[in-house]
């Protein structure tokens, strides 16, 4: 299969010149002309996030769990709580209509909503190259196990041509020995 060039294998398997090829149906060629397995997933690969987009993950990790909505409204229910019931022994920090809690909850969801999106980005483009590579490996599979199918359809059209020419030679035997049969038979009448 080595010695095949990139495009016969293009024209036996794709059934299209080499030039007309997307680029990863001519990487899958390559991969298949040089005989060179796939490659490592992308989500195998070393981990290369900064800081910063490490972080990002951690946010949005913590920020989009049921602990945090839990833990977040146990805290909400706390701080109104306080400044409700110890408004009258002038303790409370925050009466009502909580302007500061308002103010808080928008400065969270200010810092919050972008970092969350930064990561999803990250996310999306990490599943793209995954996705393509998912796309690379089944294509190529594909194409191998259609060029095994070829080599076997071969193993078995020669066999079965020794198979016809195996019974060629036994009915010639056969008629031979019919024909000498016969002659005894003649001559003995």
């Amino acid at each position: 299969m080595a010695d095949k060039t990139h495009e016969e294998l293009s024209q036996e398997l794709l059934g299209k010149p080499f030039a007309e090829l997307t680029d990863i149906q001519k990487s899958v060629i390559d991969m298949i002309a040089c005989e060179s397995p796939t490659g490592a997933h992308p989500h195998l690969a070393p981990d290369d996030r900064t800081f910063w987009e490490r972080l990002a993950d951690k946010v949005a990790a913590v920020g989009g769990s049921w602990s945090f909505i839990f833990g977040f409204f146990t805290f909400l229910m706390a701080w109104i709580g306080w400044n409700v019931v110890t408004v009258r022994a002038h303790l409370a920090f925050d009466i009502y209509p909580f302007i500061f809690l308002n103010l808080m909850l928008s400065m969270l969801a200010a810092i919050q909503a972008p970092v969350i999106m930064m990561s999803q980005n990250r996310a999306a483009a990490k599943d793209r190259e995954a996705a393509e590579h998912d796309s690379v490996v089944n294509l190529r599979a594909e194409l191998e196990i259609l060029q095994l199918h070829r080599k076997l359809d071969g193993v078995r059209e020669e066999q079965l041509e020794a198979l016809i020419r195996g019974q060629g030679e036994t009915l010639e035997l056969l008629r031979g020995q019919v024909a000498a049969l016969t002659q005894q038979l003649a001559g003995k009448a």
